[in-house]
C-alpha cells in the first residue's frame, strides 16, 4: 500500500479519490457545530475534527480560541494521527472551517496537511460516494506538536501590528459588516473595524464551492497588499480569517499571521 507526501496545502476531490487507500492518509471532517449521528454523511473513513469542543479552549471568553499545545496534541492523538500521517481536511460548506483546522495544524508545527478544495459539496458534485457515520475508536497516534507563536497574534499584538509600517491587516468579513452597515451576528457585539485594516471578503475568493484559480486570487491580493511584507488576517471569530491565510499561502506570500480573537475580541475590548 502506497504512502503519501503532500506538495500543496490544497488538494482536489479527484486527488483524494485516487489516494483514498494510502496507508498514511487520514481524512478529517472539520464541519463546525456538526451533530454526529448515524444519519450524518461523511467522506468514507473520515474522522470528526471537533473544532468547537475538542480543538478550542472552551474556558476562554471568546469562541474558537486557540487550544493549548497539550490539548491539541492529546486530541490529535485521540484521532489516531501519527507523525507520518498525511491529513486532508474538509467541511460541509466547501471551504469554511476546514481552513481553520488546516491553520491549527500549521500553528502546532505539523505541515503535512491540506484542505480539500470544495469540501463535501464538491465531493458529492463529482459523483463520489459518501457513507454514514458510525461509532469508532482509533489506536492512539504518536503525533508530537510544537506551538509556533509567530503564526497567531492576540489583542495586544494586533494593536501593535495596526501601527507598524509594511504590515497589512486584512478582514475577511463581508463588506457590509466591515463598513458597519449591518449588525454583527454575535449578540451584543458592536459594529466596527480594526484601525488601518482593509477588507477582503473571503467569499470573493471562490467560484462556487472551490477556490478561484491561483492567478485570479493573486490579482485580488496584489491590488490590496502592495509593498507590505507582513499580512495579518482577521474576521468575526478567527474561522474565515484562515481562508485568507490559505489563499495567501497558495499565492506564496510569507509572514502570514491570524488574529485569533478577531473582531469578536477586538470589538469587545475596545469602545
Amino acid at each position: 500500500m502506497k504512502t503519501l507526501q503532500l506538495n500543496s496545502p490544497l488538494v482536489s476531490v479527484d486527488w483524494l479519490n485516487s489516494n483514498q487507500n494510502a496507508s498514511n492518509l487520514i481524512v478529517l471532517d472539520a464541519t463546525i457545530n456538526k451533530v454526529i449521528s448515524s444519519r450524518s454523511h461523511r467522506i468514507p473513513k473520515a474522522r470528526f475534527f471537533d473544532i468547537k469542543l475538542k480543538f478550542s479552549d472552551t474556558s476562554a471568553p471568546f469562541p474558537s480560541t486557540l487550544p493549548s499545545q497539550e490539548q491539541f496534541q492529546a486530541e490529535a492523538q485521540n484521532l489516531g494521527i501519527n507523525q507520518d500521517s498525511v491529513i486532508v481536511v474538509y467541511d460541509d460548506k466547501g471551504i469554511y472551517s476546514s481552513a481553520r483546522a488546516w491553520w491549527l495544524f500549521r500553528v502546532f508545527g505539523f505541515d503535512n496537511v491540506a484542505v480539500l478544495d470544495g469540501g463535501l459539496p464538491e465531493w458529492k458534485a463529482q459523483g463520489y460516494g459518501v457513507e454514514n457515520y458510525y461509532a469508532e475508536t482509533y489506536s492512539k497516534g504518536n503525533i508530537r506538536v510544537n506551538y509556533n507563536s509567530e503564526l497567531m497574534v492576540n489583542f495586544e499584538g494586533v494593536n501593535l501590528f495596526s501601527t507598524q509600517p509594511n504590515t497589512l491587516i486584512l478582514d475577511a468579513r463581508s463588506e457590509s459588516r466591515f463598513k458597519c452597515l449591518v449588525d454583527e451576528p454575535r449578540a451584543g457585539l458592536r459594529r466596527g473595524t480594526i484601525p488601518n485594516s482593509k477588507n477582503l471578503p473571503f467569499t470573493t475568493l471562490f467560484n462556487g464551492n472551490t477556490l478561484k484559480p491561483i492567478n485570479d486570487i493573486s490579482i485580488i491580493f496584489n491590488k490590496l497588499v502592495g509593498d507590505n511584507k507582513t499580512l495579518v488576517f482577521s474576521c468575526g471569530s478567527g474561522i474565515t480569517a484562515c481562508i485568507l491565510a490559505l489563499a495567501a499561502t497558495l499565492c506564496n506570500y510569507k509572514n502570514l499571521i491570524v488574529y485569533d480573537g478577531s473582531w469578536t475580541e477586538y470589538g469587545s475590548l475596545t469602545d
